[in-house]
């Protein structure tokens, strides 16, 4: 038989009612009330457990309310990091962009948006090479198909030499042309800057052009070359041309000057270059060796 008085056994309280219809106007507290004063929690005992939050939450949430997020140095792997990750779509908007740019737009505030990426430059740069060397060694190759003697080797050494130039181009080039403006908004305190990725970001997206063209260099024809030449560099040109105008118009007409002809002659040194290089003609090579050998047998018997 159970005892009356066993403390497990379900009682009702009733003295809270009696309580309240003694007092009517007590104030009572619901500890389920979500919207509960800070101040009545304390006194109903219910403190909040520190050790549950997350300490680097609470540091995230400092640094972006105070805008004073850190970044890493740029030494490190980590400050590279952030310019690849980027959308496929953004990538394919910014190539469309610089192959077909509109009169008056700027690569930079349309495409760009301050958020330069290094992804789409350099697959850009290391497939513009190998289309180089590809496309130099296959043209050699239509050339002399069918002649007699002739025994075609592939020319490796134009991959190196293609990836020191284009490479070359776009970072050196940028490098050159961020010291010069910085220098000259230190001057005239000019209302458009750039940043160093910024400008690498331009330059790499401006040698896309020069993928198709090179390609069509393949056809051993000169004024095919030549005129996808022409149309390479007006349009590269023009998206360099339209970047960086707003960021030197304030300045001396003079500096304005030396500082677009640079951007342009380069560019066309750039094309004309690999054209000249990688697609020239070899009968001059050849005849002049015949020649050469022709002397240097003659040579003895004058002696």
């Amino acid at each position: 038989m159970a005892s009356t008085n066993d403390p497990f056994q379900f009682q009702e309280f009733e003295e809270a009612g009696n309580l309240l219809e003694a007092n009517r106007d007590a104030t009572t507290i619901s500890i389920e009330d979500d919207g509960m004063p800070e101040r009545q929690r304390k006194a109903a005992g219910f403190t909040p457990d520190v050790d549950d939050e997350d300490p680097h939450a609470s540091d995230d949430k400092t640094e972006l309310l105070s805008g004073q997020n850190k970044s890493a140095p740029f030494w490190t792997f980590e400050y590279y990091q952030r310019f690849f990750d980027i959308e496929t779509h953004h990538v394919k908007e910014r190539i469309i962009g610089s192959m077909l740019p509109w009169p008056g737009k700027n690569f930079i505030h349309v495409h760009l948006r301050r958020s330069p990426d290094l992804y789409g430059p350099f697959w850009i740069c290391t497939t513009l090479v190998f289309a180089l060397a590809i496309s130099g060694n296959f043209s050699n190759l239509l050339l002399n198909l069918g002649k007699p003697g002739h025994k075609y080797s592939p020319q490796f050494g134009k991959v190196t030499i293609a990836a020191t130039a284009i490479f070359s181009y776009a970072w050196f080039v940028p490098l050159a042309l961020w010291g010069c403006l910085l220098w000259r908004n230190n001057k005239i305190m000019n209302s458009v800057s750039y940043s160093f990725m910024e400008i690498v970001c331009v330059y790499g997206y401006s040698l896309a052009i020069y993928i198709p063209a090179v390609v069509l260099w393949i056809i051993p024809f000169e004024w095919l070359r030549w005129c996808s030449i022409v149309v390479a560099l007006c349009l590269s040109g023009s998206v360099l041309v339209m970047t960086f105008w707003p960021a030197v118009r304030e300045d001396h007409p003079k500096v304005i000057a030396a500082i677009m002809s640079a951007i342009v002659l380069l560019n066309v040194l750039l094309a004309v270059g690999c054209k000249a290089y990688f697609f020239s003609k070899p009968e001059a090579s050849l005849s002049a060796a015949p020649s050469a050998a022709l002397q240097l047998t003659k040579a003895p018997s004058a002696t």
